[in-house]
């Protein structure tokens, strides 16, 4: 191999700037900060789960993301834990009344009479009996904001396991979509398993304002209803004429337990034959076993709910465990006027954790329906990459065709839904082609976990080719390793660390440095003059040389360039001559 001395020397130059400047001017060295225990990006993997599947005669689209949701919860939320076996019953978590289906009372093979059971969960709350929190939700590494949610009727221990604090699966944050079939008789009973006051508002869902007996049916306590007591139970009935994308939360100190995850999408499908719709999407947005009329116009259906908490309120419930105490400091103490939304999340996780879960994974030419709905305190600007959506429906309300409106960017007020129809098919305007398509709220703060970036409610879009066998996505960017890390979240990482291989954007370690005593100037005083400086004193000691300035600068710019192009050959042949001797 033929070798150049000057580009030899050159690289040389180049590897021991950053060394040689450091010395210059008397600055500390570059820190290796370790990053602690790194998570694998998919850390729990059921391979069978994310094949299709036919369980209980409830058909399960397949589902290639890194977790995807359980089959037999599945097959529980379509058929009713009453009409299931028990085999397939004790393979969730579901209690055998949480969700019952019954009376074809129009003869056209699915159940007209829905009973659904809510609980009032808390995650991540103070606990008398140890120094941790239980049962355990995080939102990112090591990220555990104290949470309120209504979760599904469940049977058994509120933890995954006896060894482990982890919140089974059906309680997590937020609460989870709702959905039933237009025209359907719904008791949704809430059976109040917590220690404070509670009620369900139905927002935008066809409701009466009183139920059959004459008791208050619109979840409002100075209006229409009483509190549903810590013990006590209320049950809610409508019979939705309207199909859309609505809402159901809490009416209770709305302004804290709204904010704190009680809320949750009510979505009404239209009425089909033998239409057996998902009573309820509990995980990642994905749904599994679409309606009937979705399956005529779409391939696939997915529900994104973004939430935003702000951790001053979040932690009060991780203080105490008086209720009283807790009940003075977020109602009276706690002032909402002057918070701040230190967490966003999409479906319960901030990213990176959003990769395991909230993909929407494609393939060419197919049509995507997308339910969004915002419940943090501010307006949102969604924007996906590669794609321009069509906004079908605002607050479940369909607008026609010829109005409908297509862009990359959805604005979505606290509180508002937006159906989306997103087409894969590679024209230039509906999407781009294929690759991996992040889609994010565009105000920046919405992609940072309390402040870190990358963070937030990212996500992405992802054709099934650029997935690995574990279901996440192939990227060839930098690599989000890190980002698997309590160190990084906790902001003791250096974002930049080992970017290039000098690290010269690590940590500056001061251990041992002792800075010049007051007085005493360092190595360098001035930083180096440049090109023009040097000519501007030339000229003005009348030494003006045109041409050999030319020359000067040109030689100058042609060593920058030797010393970036020559740096990798040089340490390439620096590695072969200490191998040859």
């Amino acid at each position: 191999m033929q070798k150049h001395p000057l580009s030899i020397l050159l690289g040389a130059a180049a590897l021991l700037m950053p060394v040689m400047a450091s010395a210059a001017v008397g600055l500390p060295k570059t820190a290796k900060i370790d990053r602690g225990e790194v998570e694998a990006p998919c850390n729990v993997n059921n391979p069978e789960w994310r094949e299709a599947h036919t369980i209980e005669g409830v058909k399960i689209q397949e589902s290639l993301r890194c977790s995807p949701d359980n089959p037999a919860d599945i097959a529980a939320e379509v058929k009713g834990t009453n009409n299931i076996s028990m085999e397939t019953l004790m393979k969730t978590y579901y209690a055998a009344d949480a969700i019952t289906k019954k009376n074809d009372m129009d003869g056209d093979g699915d159940p007209d009479l829905i009973i659904i059971k809510l609980e009032v969960t808390e995650l991540n709350g103070h606990s008398p009996d140890f120094a941790g929190l239980v049962p355990t939700f995080d939102i990112a590494p090591g990220i555990q904001p104290g949470m309120w949610v209504f979760a599904p009727k469940s049977r058994g221990m509120a933890t995954n396991s006896f060894v482990g604090t982890d919140a089974n699966p059906l309680l997590r944050a937020p609460s989870p979509p709702i959905r039933v079939e237009q025209g359907d008789i719904v008791w949704i009973q809430l059976e109040n398993s917590h220690y404070f006051p509670h009620t369900i508002h139905l927002h935008g869902v066809d409701h009466p304002w009183v139920d059959s007996s004459g008791e208050g049916n619109d979840g409002v306590p100075q209006t229409s209803d009483k509190f549903v007591l810590p013990g006590q139970s209320k049950t809610y009935e409508i019979r939705p004429r309207v199909p859309g994308t609505f809402v159901y939360h809490c009416h209770v100190q709305t302004h804290v337990h709204l904010a704190m995850g009680l809320v949750g999408m009510f979505i009404v499908e239209e009425n089909r034959p033998n239409n057996w719709v998902q009573t309820f999407n509990v995980g990642g947005g994905e749904v599994r076993h679409p309606s009937k009329a979705i399956l005529e116009k779409y391939d696939s259906e997915y529900d994104l709910h973004y939430h935003a908490m702000d951790k001053e309120l979040h932690n009060i419930i991780q203080q105490y465990n008086d209720p009283r105490l807790i009940a003075k400091k977020m109602n009276r103490e706690y002032d909402m006027t002057d918070s701040t939304e230190d967490y966003h999340t999409l479906n319960g996780r901030s990213f990176p954790y959003t990769l395991r879960e909230s993909l929407i994974v494609t393939e060419p030419n197919q049509n995507i329906k997308v339910r969004m709905f915002n419940s943090t305190g501010e307006t949102l600007a969604m924007h996906t990459h590669g794609h321009k959506g069509t906004i079908t429906h605002y607050d479940g309300v369909e607008h026609n065709p010829s109005a409908q409106i297509m862009r990359d960017v959805y604005n979505l007020a606290p509180a508002q839904r937006n159906d989306l129809l997103i087409s894969t098919k590679d024209d230039g305007l509906h999407s781009y082609g294929q690759g991996i398509w992040i889609f994010h709220d565009h105000r920046e703060k919405g992609i940072t976990t309390d402040g870190m970036n990358p963070g937030g409610n990212v996500s992405a879009i992802v054709y099934k080719k650029y997935l690995n066998e574990e279901g996440m996505p192939m990227g060839i960017g930098e690599s989000p390793e890190n980002l698997f890390t309590k160190a990084f979240q906790q902001r003791k990482l250096p974002v930049w660390q080992d970017i290039d291989p000098w690290n010269s954007l690590g940590e500056a370690d001061a251990t041992g440095y002792v800075a010049p005593p007051a007085g005493v100037p360092i190595a360098v005083e001035e930083p180096p003059k440049s090109l023009s400086q040097l000519y501007q004193e030339k000229a003005a000691k009348g030494g003006s040389n045109t041409f050999g300035n030319f020359i000067f600068g040109l030689i100058l710019g042609i060593a920058a360039y030797l010393l970036v192009v020559n740096r990798e050959k040089l340490m390439a042949m620096m590695s072969s001559n200490k191998g040859g001797n």
